[in-house]
C-alpha cells in the first residue's frame, strides 16, 4: 500500500486555484526557500505517513462542489511514487464523478523549475496527469508587498520568478494568460482554517500572502490581545 507523507488536507480551498477546491499539502521539503510560510512542512516526518487510499477516500467523501484539487507542500516531487499514485486516483475519481460531465482540474505546486521537472521521467509522469503546475523556488524579494502592478501576473504564484504552466486543454482554459488587471476581483489571497487536534487548536492560513502580510497580521492580532504563539513563517 503506497504511503504519502501528508501535512494537511482541507476543504473548501478558495485561494489556490479557480473555483472551490480540495487542498492536499504533502510533508517534507529539502528546498527550504527563505521566507517560506510553511516551514512546518519541511521535515520529512515518518509519523505523517498515511495511505494514499485514505486521502482518496477523504476526497470522495466531500459532499460539496469540487472544481479542482490543489497539491502543494512541502515538495510534492520529492515523493514521486506516492504523488503519482495520488494524482492517478484523483484523475480516476474525477472522471467518474457525475459521469465525467463536470470537469475537475489538478493544480500542483513545486519549488523545482519547470525545465528540471520536464527532464525527469518520474516528474513528467505526474505532470502528464495534471492540468497546471506552478514551478520554481519562492524568492522573497520577488514577492512585492501589496498588489502587484508589473506585466506578469502573480495570480496563484508566490514570487515573480515562478511559472504557471498549463498542461492540458482544461489547464489552458482555466490557467492560460491570467489578466493581472483583475487579480483583485478574483477573491481574497488568504483564508483561515481552525482545526482541533491532540495538541490543541491550530490556525492555518491558506493561500499566497504578499510580502509583509503575515507580519501585519501578527501585529494586528497582538494589538487585539490575541497571541499567535509559534508560527510557521519565521
Amino acid at each position: 500500500m503506497t504511503g504519502l507523507l501528508l501535512a494537511k488536507a482541507h476543504y473548501p480551498v478558495t485561494t489556490l486555484g479557480p473555483g472551490t477546491r480540495a487542498g492536499i499539502w504533502v510533508q517534507g521539503c529539502t528546498l527550504q526557500c527563505h521566507g517560506c510560510m510553511s516551514r512546518d512542512t519541511w521535515d520529512a516526518d515518518p509519523g505523517k505517513e498515511v495511505p494514499v487510499a485514505a486521502v482518496l477516500g477523504w476526497l470522495s467523501s466531500l459532499d460539496g462542489p469540487v472544481d479542482g484539487v490543489t497539491i502543494s507542500g512541502g515538495e510534492p516531487f520529492q515523493q514521486p511514487a506516492a504523488v503519482a499514485a495520488l494524482v492517478r486516483g484523483i484523475r480516476a475519481w474525477g472522471d467518474k464523478r457525475y459521469g465525467g460531465t463536470i470537469p475537475l482540474d489538478i493544480l500542483i505546486y513545486s519549488g523545482y523549475v519547470y525545465s528540471r521537472l520536464s527532464r525527469s521521467a518520474e516528474a513528467q509522469a505526474i505532470l502528464d496527469l495534471c492540468d497546471a503546475v506552478v514551478a520554481g523556488p519562492y524568492v522573497d524579494r520577488l514577492n512585492p508587498g501589496g498588489r502587484h502592478s508589473g506585466s506578469a501576473s502573480l495570480l496563484w504564484k508566490g514570487s515573480a520568478n515562478q511559472r504557471l504552466v498549463p498542461l492540458s486543454p482544461l489547464g489552458r482554459l482555466r490557467y492560460g494568460a491570467p489578466d493581472d488587471s483583475n487579480e483583485e476581483d478574483r477573491g481574497p489571497r488568504m483564508q483561515v482554517s481552525v482545526d482541533e487536534g491532540p495538541e490543541g487548536r491550530r490556525v492555518y492560513y491558506i493561500g499566497i500572502p504578499r510580502r509583509g502580510d503575515m507580519e501585519h497580521l501578527s501585529t494586528t492580532l497582538d494589538r487585539a490581545g490575541v497571541r499567535s504563539g509559534d508560527v510557521s513563517w519565521r
